[in-house]
């Protein structure tokens, strides 16, 4: 994702988001045929890339539908064909303001620079809500080892081993690994993913 943080060696629910072919953001697998993203990460020609923590690889999957929010930066993409593996689990409510949560994304390393060619991972410490870039609630954290950045919206913020957010909005100069970010409320959309998605 990131700006500092460290490269992840497996997570089956990581999600590569593409729009015309090209690495758009990050996203989340929520269950066989749904992905969990960022609503600002819509375009067309979307498709998915899962299976693998390497930038460009991994299977390929159509998105034939999709799902907004009511509110906030919330979006779900549907599979053309179901995907098997581990799927990462969605909180019902946001994380303890002062917890140190994870985040993951292939976003840019920094500045201008491309893609990271690998996941990463960074530790941000919740510092309490905020809004999403479309004023829907969010989860305010700041870095502790790394941050948030290019590429990464659409990516989990990941509390206990639960999904608590998904990226929207950062401030950062671009090589600060203290920068502070917003990440759209799963607990708030809580509702309309179990009714869309099933999970």
């Amino acid at each position: 994702m990131i700006i500092g943080g460290g490269t992840v060696s497996s997570a089956p629910w990581g999600a590569q988001v593409y729009v015309n072919g090209q690495f758009n953001c990050s996203g989340s697998i929520i269950a066989p045929q749904w992905v969990l993203t960022a609503r600002h990460c819509d375009g067309s020609s979307l498709s998915v890339k899962v299976g693998n923590v390497n930038l460009g690889q991994g299977q390929n999957r159509t998105v034939d539908r999709k799902a907004t929010a009511p509110s906030g930066d919330i979006l779900l993409l549907h599979l053309s064909s179901a995907v098997q593996t581990t799927y990462i689990k969605l909180a019902d409510s946001n994380p303890a303001t002062g917890s140190t949560n994870q985040i993951y994304g292939w976003g840019r390393t920094q500045g201008s620079n491309p893609p990271s060619p690998v996941l990463k991972t960074a530790n941000v410490r919740v510092t309490g809500t905020s809004s999403d870039a479309y004023g829907g609630p969010a989860i305010a954290s700041v870095g502790v080892n790394g941050a948030a950045w290019h590429g990464d919206s659409g990516g989990p913020q990941i509390a206990n081993g639960v999904q608590v957010g998904v990226c929207s909005t950062g401030s950062n100069s671009g090589s600060n690994p203290q920068g502070t970010q917003n990440y759209a409320s799963v607990a708030n959309s809580r509702s309309f993913i179990r009714s869309t998605a099933g999970v």
